[in-house]
């Protein structure tokens, strides 16, 4: 898919390549070969840079041509509430346009639309950067926050249960964290260098900060390492709560086989009782009118006993 967006905080214009003027971002969402050619011919992009963040594999690093910057990082993404993951970012900056890649459509990018026109500006490109850059890192928090929401949930339907679904509901959200961590010690790497490439000539003219643009990308940086901390406080409850519900489990299993086996002890005397008086042979109170009376309540008063032996002995 691709998109062309110019505002400038009160005109809000989405065109097309052929009215691509000035100062417009370039929004790609899974292009094909066409649109990735189109691009690259209308903006002079290489086509390395453009493909870039469509490796799922690809690692957060900043880029340096003659002209040209580019700037890969990770943003999360949520599948459903117990599946994330992380995906590239491409940011490519240019003399006169912005141009961003990525695989899938996601609400980092999503929130920059009509309705937040006023909150981001295509012609002050290094400010813009640095809102998605920061945008993402709170996408990082958001779903930090409900991954600690969902771990509760697990909890508490974990202290009854006998199955291993919410285990394997854990360990979706570990694997998650884990993805999370990586890509934000990566991304702080970027962020670093990006406050470094101050004295760097050859950027500095491409990427231009004020004073105000260094505040949000100092901020941007204050909010990846608050994630990085968040990230790995909750790895470290996960791993445990992985540990122990799983011994909560079993225990819970062991319980139940324990009460199973005692009513089969309960129960296995009246029927070896029964047993007996059923044989074809003579037995005791055979022509006793109240034969079966003597039979049936002796065969529970023993059971009875049996239940309460067990009892005192916390096994039933």
């Amino acid at each position: 898919m691709l998109k062309i967006i110019k505002n400038d905080g009160v005109n809000f214009l989405e065109l097309d390549l052929a009215g691509l003027v000035k100062n417009s971002w370039i929004k790609l969402v899974n292009p094909d070969t066409e649109e990735l050619n189109a691009v690259s011919e209308a903006t002079g992009a290489p086509l390395d840079f453009l493909k870039a963040a469509l490796d799922e594999e690809e690692r957060s690093r900043i880029e340096l041509e003659e002209e040209q910057v580019l700037i890969l990082t990770d943003m999360p993404v949520m599948f459903n509430e117990t599946n994330y993951d992380t995906l590239p970012l491409g940011i490519i900056l240019t003399e006169d346009h912005i141009i961003t890649v990525c695989l899938r459509e996601n609400p980092v990018l999503t929130e920059f639309g009509r309705g937040s026109c006023r909150s981001f500006n295509t012609a002050k490109k290094t400010r813009f950067i640095f809102q998605i850059l920061y945008k993402s890192a709170t996408y990082f928090l958001k779903y930090l926050r409900q991954i600690n929401k969902r771990t509760d949930q697990i909890e508490i339907d974990l202290r009854k249960s006998l199955k291993n679904q919410e285990i394997f509901q854990l360990m979706d959200l570990q694997k998650g964290l884990t993805y999370f961590t990586s890509s934000l010690r990566s991304n702080g790497v970027v962020m670093d260098r990006l406050l470094r490439l101050r004295s760097n000539s050859q950027a500095r003219h491409l990427i231009k900060m004020y004073e105000e643009d260094e505040d949000l990308l100092e901020d941007v940086i204050i909010e990846n390492n608050q994630a990085i901390q968040m990230v790995e406080m909750y790895t470290n409850i996960l791993s445990s709560m992985t540990d122990a519900f799983a011994s909560i489990i079993s225990n819970n299993l062991n319980m139940v086989m324990k009460f199973l086996a005692s009513m089969t002890i309960i129960l296995a005397v009246p029927t070896m009782i029964a047993s007996f008086w059923g044989m074809n042979v003579n037995v005791p109170f055979m022509q006793h009118p109240y034969g079966f009376a003597i039979v049936s309540f002796s065969a529970i008063g023993i059971a009875g006993v049996s239940a309460f032996i067990l009892w005192k002995k916390n096994m039933l």
